[in-house]
């Protein structure tokens, strides 16, 4: 059997494609950007260390007390956020946190003031810590039921509820702080175990399950998927009103979990205590990484969001910079983080038309 050989070499040869360098540095600059509230925190670490060093020759970081300072700092806004990180993955936008938060911390005070001297100290600041998340639970299920059964949107029906909650808890308060005199409350509220604050190891206990819950389970998926595309995901069979309202129940749950540790923080419960909070909550989790569009965003990038705000409202203070820097500071970071995401969603637009 003779072979010709110029079919031989006219036959095409299969050689792989050269590899799209371009595509491999823009994927590198995703994950860079992916990791951009580590960055900022990593950044602001090595400068306030660096301040700390030439201005008084001391260390920032390397000292156990300021680290204990930081995350006591980080408590309240990383709940809040934490809470809020599933709400704007979802599309929305919770601004009602920090009223709740007050209305838990008013509502728990006045219990365990009227629990301690019926019962054990303990059970008291229980029933109290309970009854204020329960309380707080419900101005998040009248979000829920505002957003998900009358379409009103997010935006205006929490702000609605900023106002009740408001009211609500300064009228409980009598416009003024509640004390509350109970040994096991203040030593929970203060103590230390091995060094760490106690309301430290409760917020990154129910941090990693909230991290556990998004990130691993169904309702964590069914989050995102309403985020990304409420219709796709109507399509796929997901109870959208359902999950709605357990978002909203969820995030007056965080809230309160956060205003019942301020009344152990600082033995009174406080109508005001989480409203100075609710910037900061937003901030962390944009910074973190979430989209405002929905669809995106972790905890653990909330996380880091939520430091980066302790760092930079302890560290000023550390170096003796007036406070009001702590506003700006916040927003540049802020404005930053936004026009990183919309590069991001810029970007992958234009790979999907390609």
């Amino acid at each position: 059997m003779t072979s010709d050989p110029s079919i031989q070499r006219t036959t095409p040869v299969h050689v792989a494609p050269p590899a799209d360098h371009a595509d491999v540095r823009l994927t590198l600059l995703q994950r860079i950007a992916n990791l951009r509230a580590w960055l900022f925190l990593a950044g602001l670490i090595l400068v306030f260390e660096a301040w700390a060093r030439m201005s008084y020759g001391g260390t920032f970081i390397i000292n156990a007390y300021n680290l204990q300072s930081i995350a006591v700092f980080a408590v309240a806004p990383l709940l809040l956020a934490t809470g809020q990180t599933f709400v704007i993955i979802s599309g929305g936008i919770d601004l009602s946190m920090g009223f709740i938060m007050g209305l838990a911390a008013v509502v728990c005070a006045h219990v365990v003031a009227w629990a301690t001297p019926l019962m054990p100290l303990p059970f008291a600041v229980l029933l109290g810590f309970l009854v204020g998340i329960l309380v707080a639970c419900v101005p998040g299920a009248v979000n829920g039921l505002l957003v998900s059964r009358l379409k009103v949107p997010p935006f205006i029906g929490t702000l609605g509820m900023f106002g009740v909650a408001r009211g609500v808890a300064f009228l409980l308060a009598g416009g003024t702080t509640v004390p509350v005199t109970n040994s096991f409350l203040t030593a929970l509220g203060n103590g230390r175990i091995a060094g760490v604050p106690w309301v430290v190891i409760v917020t990154a206990v129910f941090v990693m399950v909230m991290h556990y819950v998004l990130s691993q389970t169904r309702f964590g998926q069914h989050n995102y998927a309403v985020g990304s595309n409420p219709q796709a995901a109507r399509r796929a069979g997901i109870d959208i009103k359902g999950h709605l309202l357990r978002l909203y129940i969820l995030s007056g749950a965080c809230a309160g979990l956060a205003g019942v540790l301020y009344t152990a923080r600082f033995s009174a419960g406080a109508a005001q205590a989480g409203e100075p909070l609710l910037l900061d909550c937003v901030a962390a989790v944009v910074i973190g990484g979430a989209s405002l569009f929905g669809g995106s965003g972790t905890i653990l990038g909330t996380v880091a969001g939520s430091f980066v705000i302790a760092v930079i409202q302890y560290g000023l203070v550390f170096v003796n910079v007036k406070p009001f820097w702590q506003f700006i500071s916040v927003g540049v970071v802020i404005i930053i983080s936004v026009l990183i995401d919309q590069a991001q969603r810029s970007f992958a637009g234009g790979r999907q038309n390609e």
